[in-house]
């Protein structure tokens, strides 16, 4: 329901009630990121894997940050449906009983990455301005 309860017709194009209630600035963001974190508690309670649950969160926590930004990220919220994405992990790894993949190490790892590059260029960029300055 949050993130394909409507289709656009003549389109294969689905959104849902997440993309709706995170039109409302800040807040609807944050409800839908606790609504969609219920996935997250029922998979930790059947004993999904941590890393898959790590995975989760930061899908949920991609939703949150691409729903701040307004305007784009009301549209792009329509694109990335990490509630669906978090359905599937938990589908996956609790039917089986599946292991963390290679990809769910991948995916986290990547993101970390990330996180930590966007952490460290602020103080790469500063180095390299007070270097410039001083050698001018």
């Amino acid at each position: 329901m949050l993130d394909e309860a409507f289709a656009v017709p003549g389109t294969r194009l689905r959104f849902g009630w997440d993309s709706i209630i995170g039109l409302v600035p800040w807040a609807g963001d944050l409800v839908t990121a606790l609504m969609g974190s219920a996935i997250i508690v029922s998979s930790y309670r059947i004993g999904v894997p941590r890393i898959v649950l790590l995975r989760m969160l930061l899908n949920v926590a991609i939703d949150l940050a691409i729903g701040l930004v307004p305007f784009f990220g009301d549209i792009a919220d329509v694109f990335w449906k990490s509630n669906t994405r978090n359905m599937a992990l938990l589908e996956a790894h609790a039917a089986r009983g599946r292991t963390a993949s290679r990809g769910d190490w991948l995916f986290v790892a990547g993101i970390l990455g990330a996180v930590l590059a966007l952490a460290i260029l602020p103080l790469v960029l500063f180095l390299w301005l007070v270097a410039a300055l001083a050698g001018s």
